[in-house]
């Protein structure tokens, strides 16, 4: 995959979304927090802001006219091999279209109405996690208390050794990849085991179960490993 790696100051975001006033809006507020907006109002010319400017990160509208933001999304991961952080925005709470967008490489989703706040924490947290995913392309993979060492395959958590089984060591190293990304349950398993178990999320609980146990300070209380019930897991810093 072409990679970034964005600094946090000045930013530049792409803003795909065909509703004039919230575009507006979204504009004010990303130039008044330091970032460089760009706005489009179509999938197409999304597409191709993308391609001319090189976005640092991504802020997608589900329902947009032409191609919707699903294909977008799509085109983004899958066509053009981007690894740019890409958060939907949804006015509507549908969550069959969200997992859709998450399996296709989304990083993260809010459901319109949104506060200011809380869009410019999830675009500063997702450009923390692009150069950290940076940094994983190097040889290791850390996030908060978690450290994997890919040459040498080996895992720390709070500086002590942890000995994992193969399927356990994939799974953590496809989150951390991923980290403070929501993986969906399909995109797990398939990572894992295979396209053939993209619906068997039983026997996936098992295996994060067994993850936990040797991970977290407390399984019963995971603060690592979160679940978002339906839908999947995200590998949080431990600190939240």
């Amino acid at each position: 995959m072409r990679g970034y790696t964005p600094a946090m100051t000045g930013a530049r975001i792409l803003v795909v979304d065909d509703e004039p006033k919230l575009a507006r809006t979204l504009k004010a507020i990303l130039s008044g927090n330091g970032f460089e907006p760009l706005l489009a109002a179509t999938g197409e010319q999304g597409l191709e802001l993308l391609d001319r400017c090189r976005p640092d990160l991504v802020l997608l509208d589900l329902a947009l006219p032409g191609i919707d933001g699903l294909e977008v999304c799509r085109a983004i991961r899958r066509d053009r091999q981007l690894d740019l952080p890409i958060l939907i925005l949804s006015a509507q709470d549908d969550e069959d279209a969200k997992v859709e967008a998450l399996d296709l490489g989304a990083d993260d989703y809010l459901t319109k109405p949104f506060g200011a706040k809380e869009l410019l924490a999830r675009i500063r947290a997702s450009l923390r996690r692009a150069t950290g995913r940076t940094a994983g392309r190097q040889g290791v993979l850390e996030h908060g208390a978690i450290r994997m060492e890919l040459d040498r395959q080996e895992v720390q958590v709070e500086g002590r050794p942890v000995h994992l089984t193969p399927k356990e060591y994939q799974m953590l190293r496809f989150l951390l990849t991923n980290a403070g990304r929501l993986v969906t349950h399909g995109a797990l398993l398939r990572e894992v085991w295979g396209p053939e178990y993209a619906d068997a999320s039983p026997y996936l609980h098992v295996f994060v179960r067994q993850l936990r146990q040797k991970i977290e300070p407390d399984p019963s209380h995971p603060r690592y490993i979160v679940t978002r019930p339906g839908v999947g897991y995200r590998l949080a810093d431990g600190a939240e």
